[in-house]
């Protein structure tokens, strides 16, 4: 799955120790390039961190996983990303005007309501 929009911000990095060593973590949050925006929060585990680079403002599509979990009775889902294109822009934020010439004009105007 695809996620395209403009980083409107980087949350601080979260660090922790676990069963399987240390572990970091940090979220990013996108507003999505559409019609009607939406922020998705997007999570980036481990060397990603650093490989992906990625600053406020700019114009992303990253690559997520999504997953949920249950614990203790409550659902809780996280996306997760595993790669990133910088600069850009989602197909749905393009709006292409279609073409009127293809349209064939020898149909008669009459409507059946």
């Amino acid at each position: 799955m695809e996620i395209t929009g403009k980083i409107i911000s980087l949350l601080p990095l979260q660090k922790g120790q676990g069963k399987n060593g240390e572990w970091k973590k940090q979220d990013v949050v996108v507003e999505t390039s559409s019609n009607y925006p939406k922020k998705v929060c997007i999570s980036i585990w481990g060397d990603k961190i650093d490989q992906f680079n990625i600053a406020e403002g700019e114009s992303v599509t990253f690559s997520v996983e999504v997953e949920s979990r249950e614990y203790n009775g409550r659902w809780y889902t996280d996306v997760k990303a595993w790669k990133v294109n910088k600069g850009t822009e989602s197909p749905s934020s393009t709006h292409e005007t279609p073409d009127v010439s293809s349209f064939s004009s020898d149909e008669p105007e009459d409507l059946p309501f």
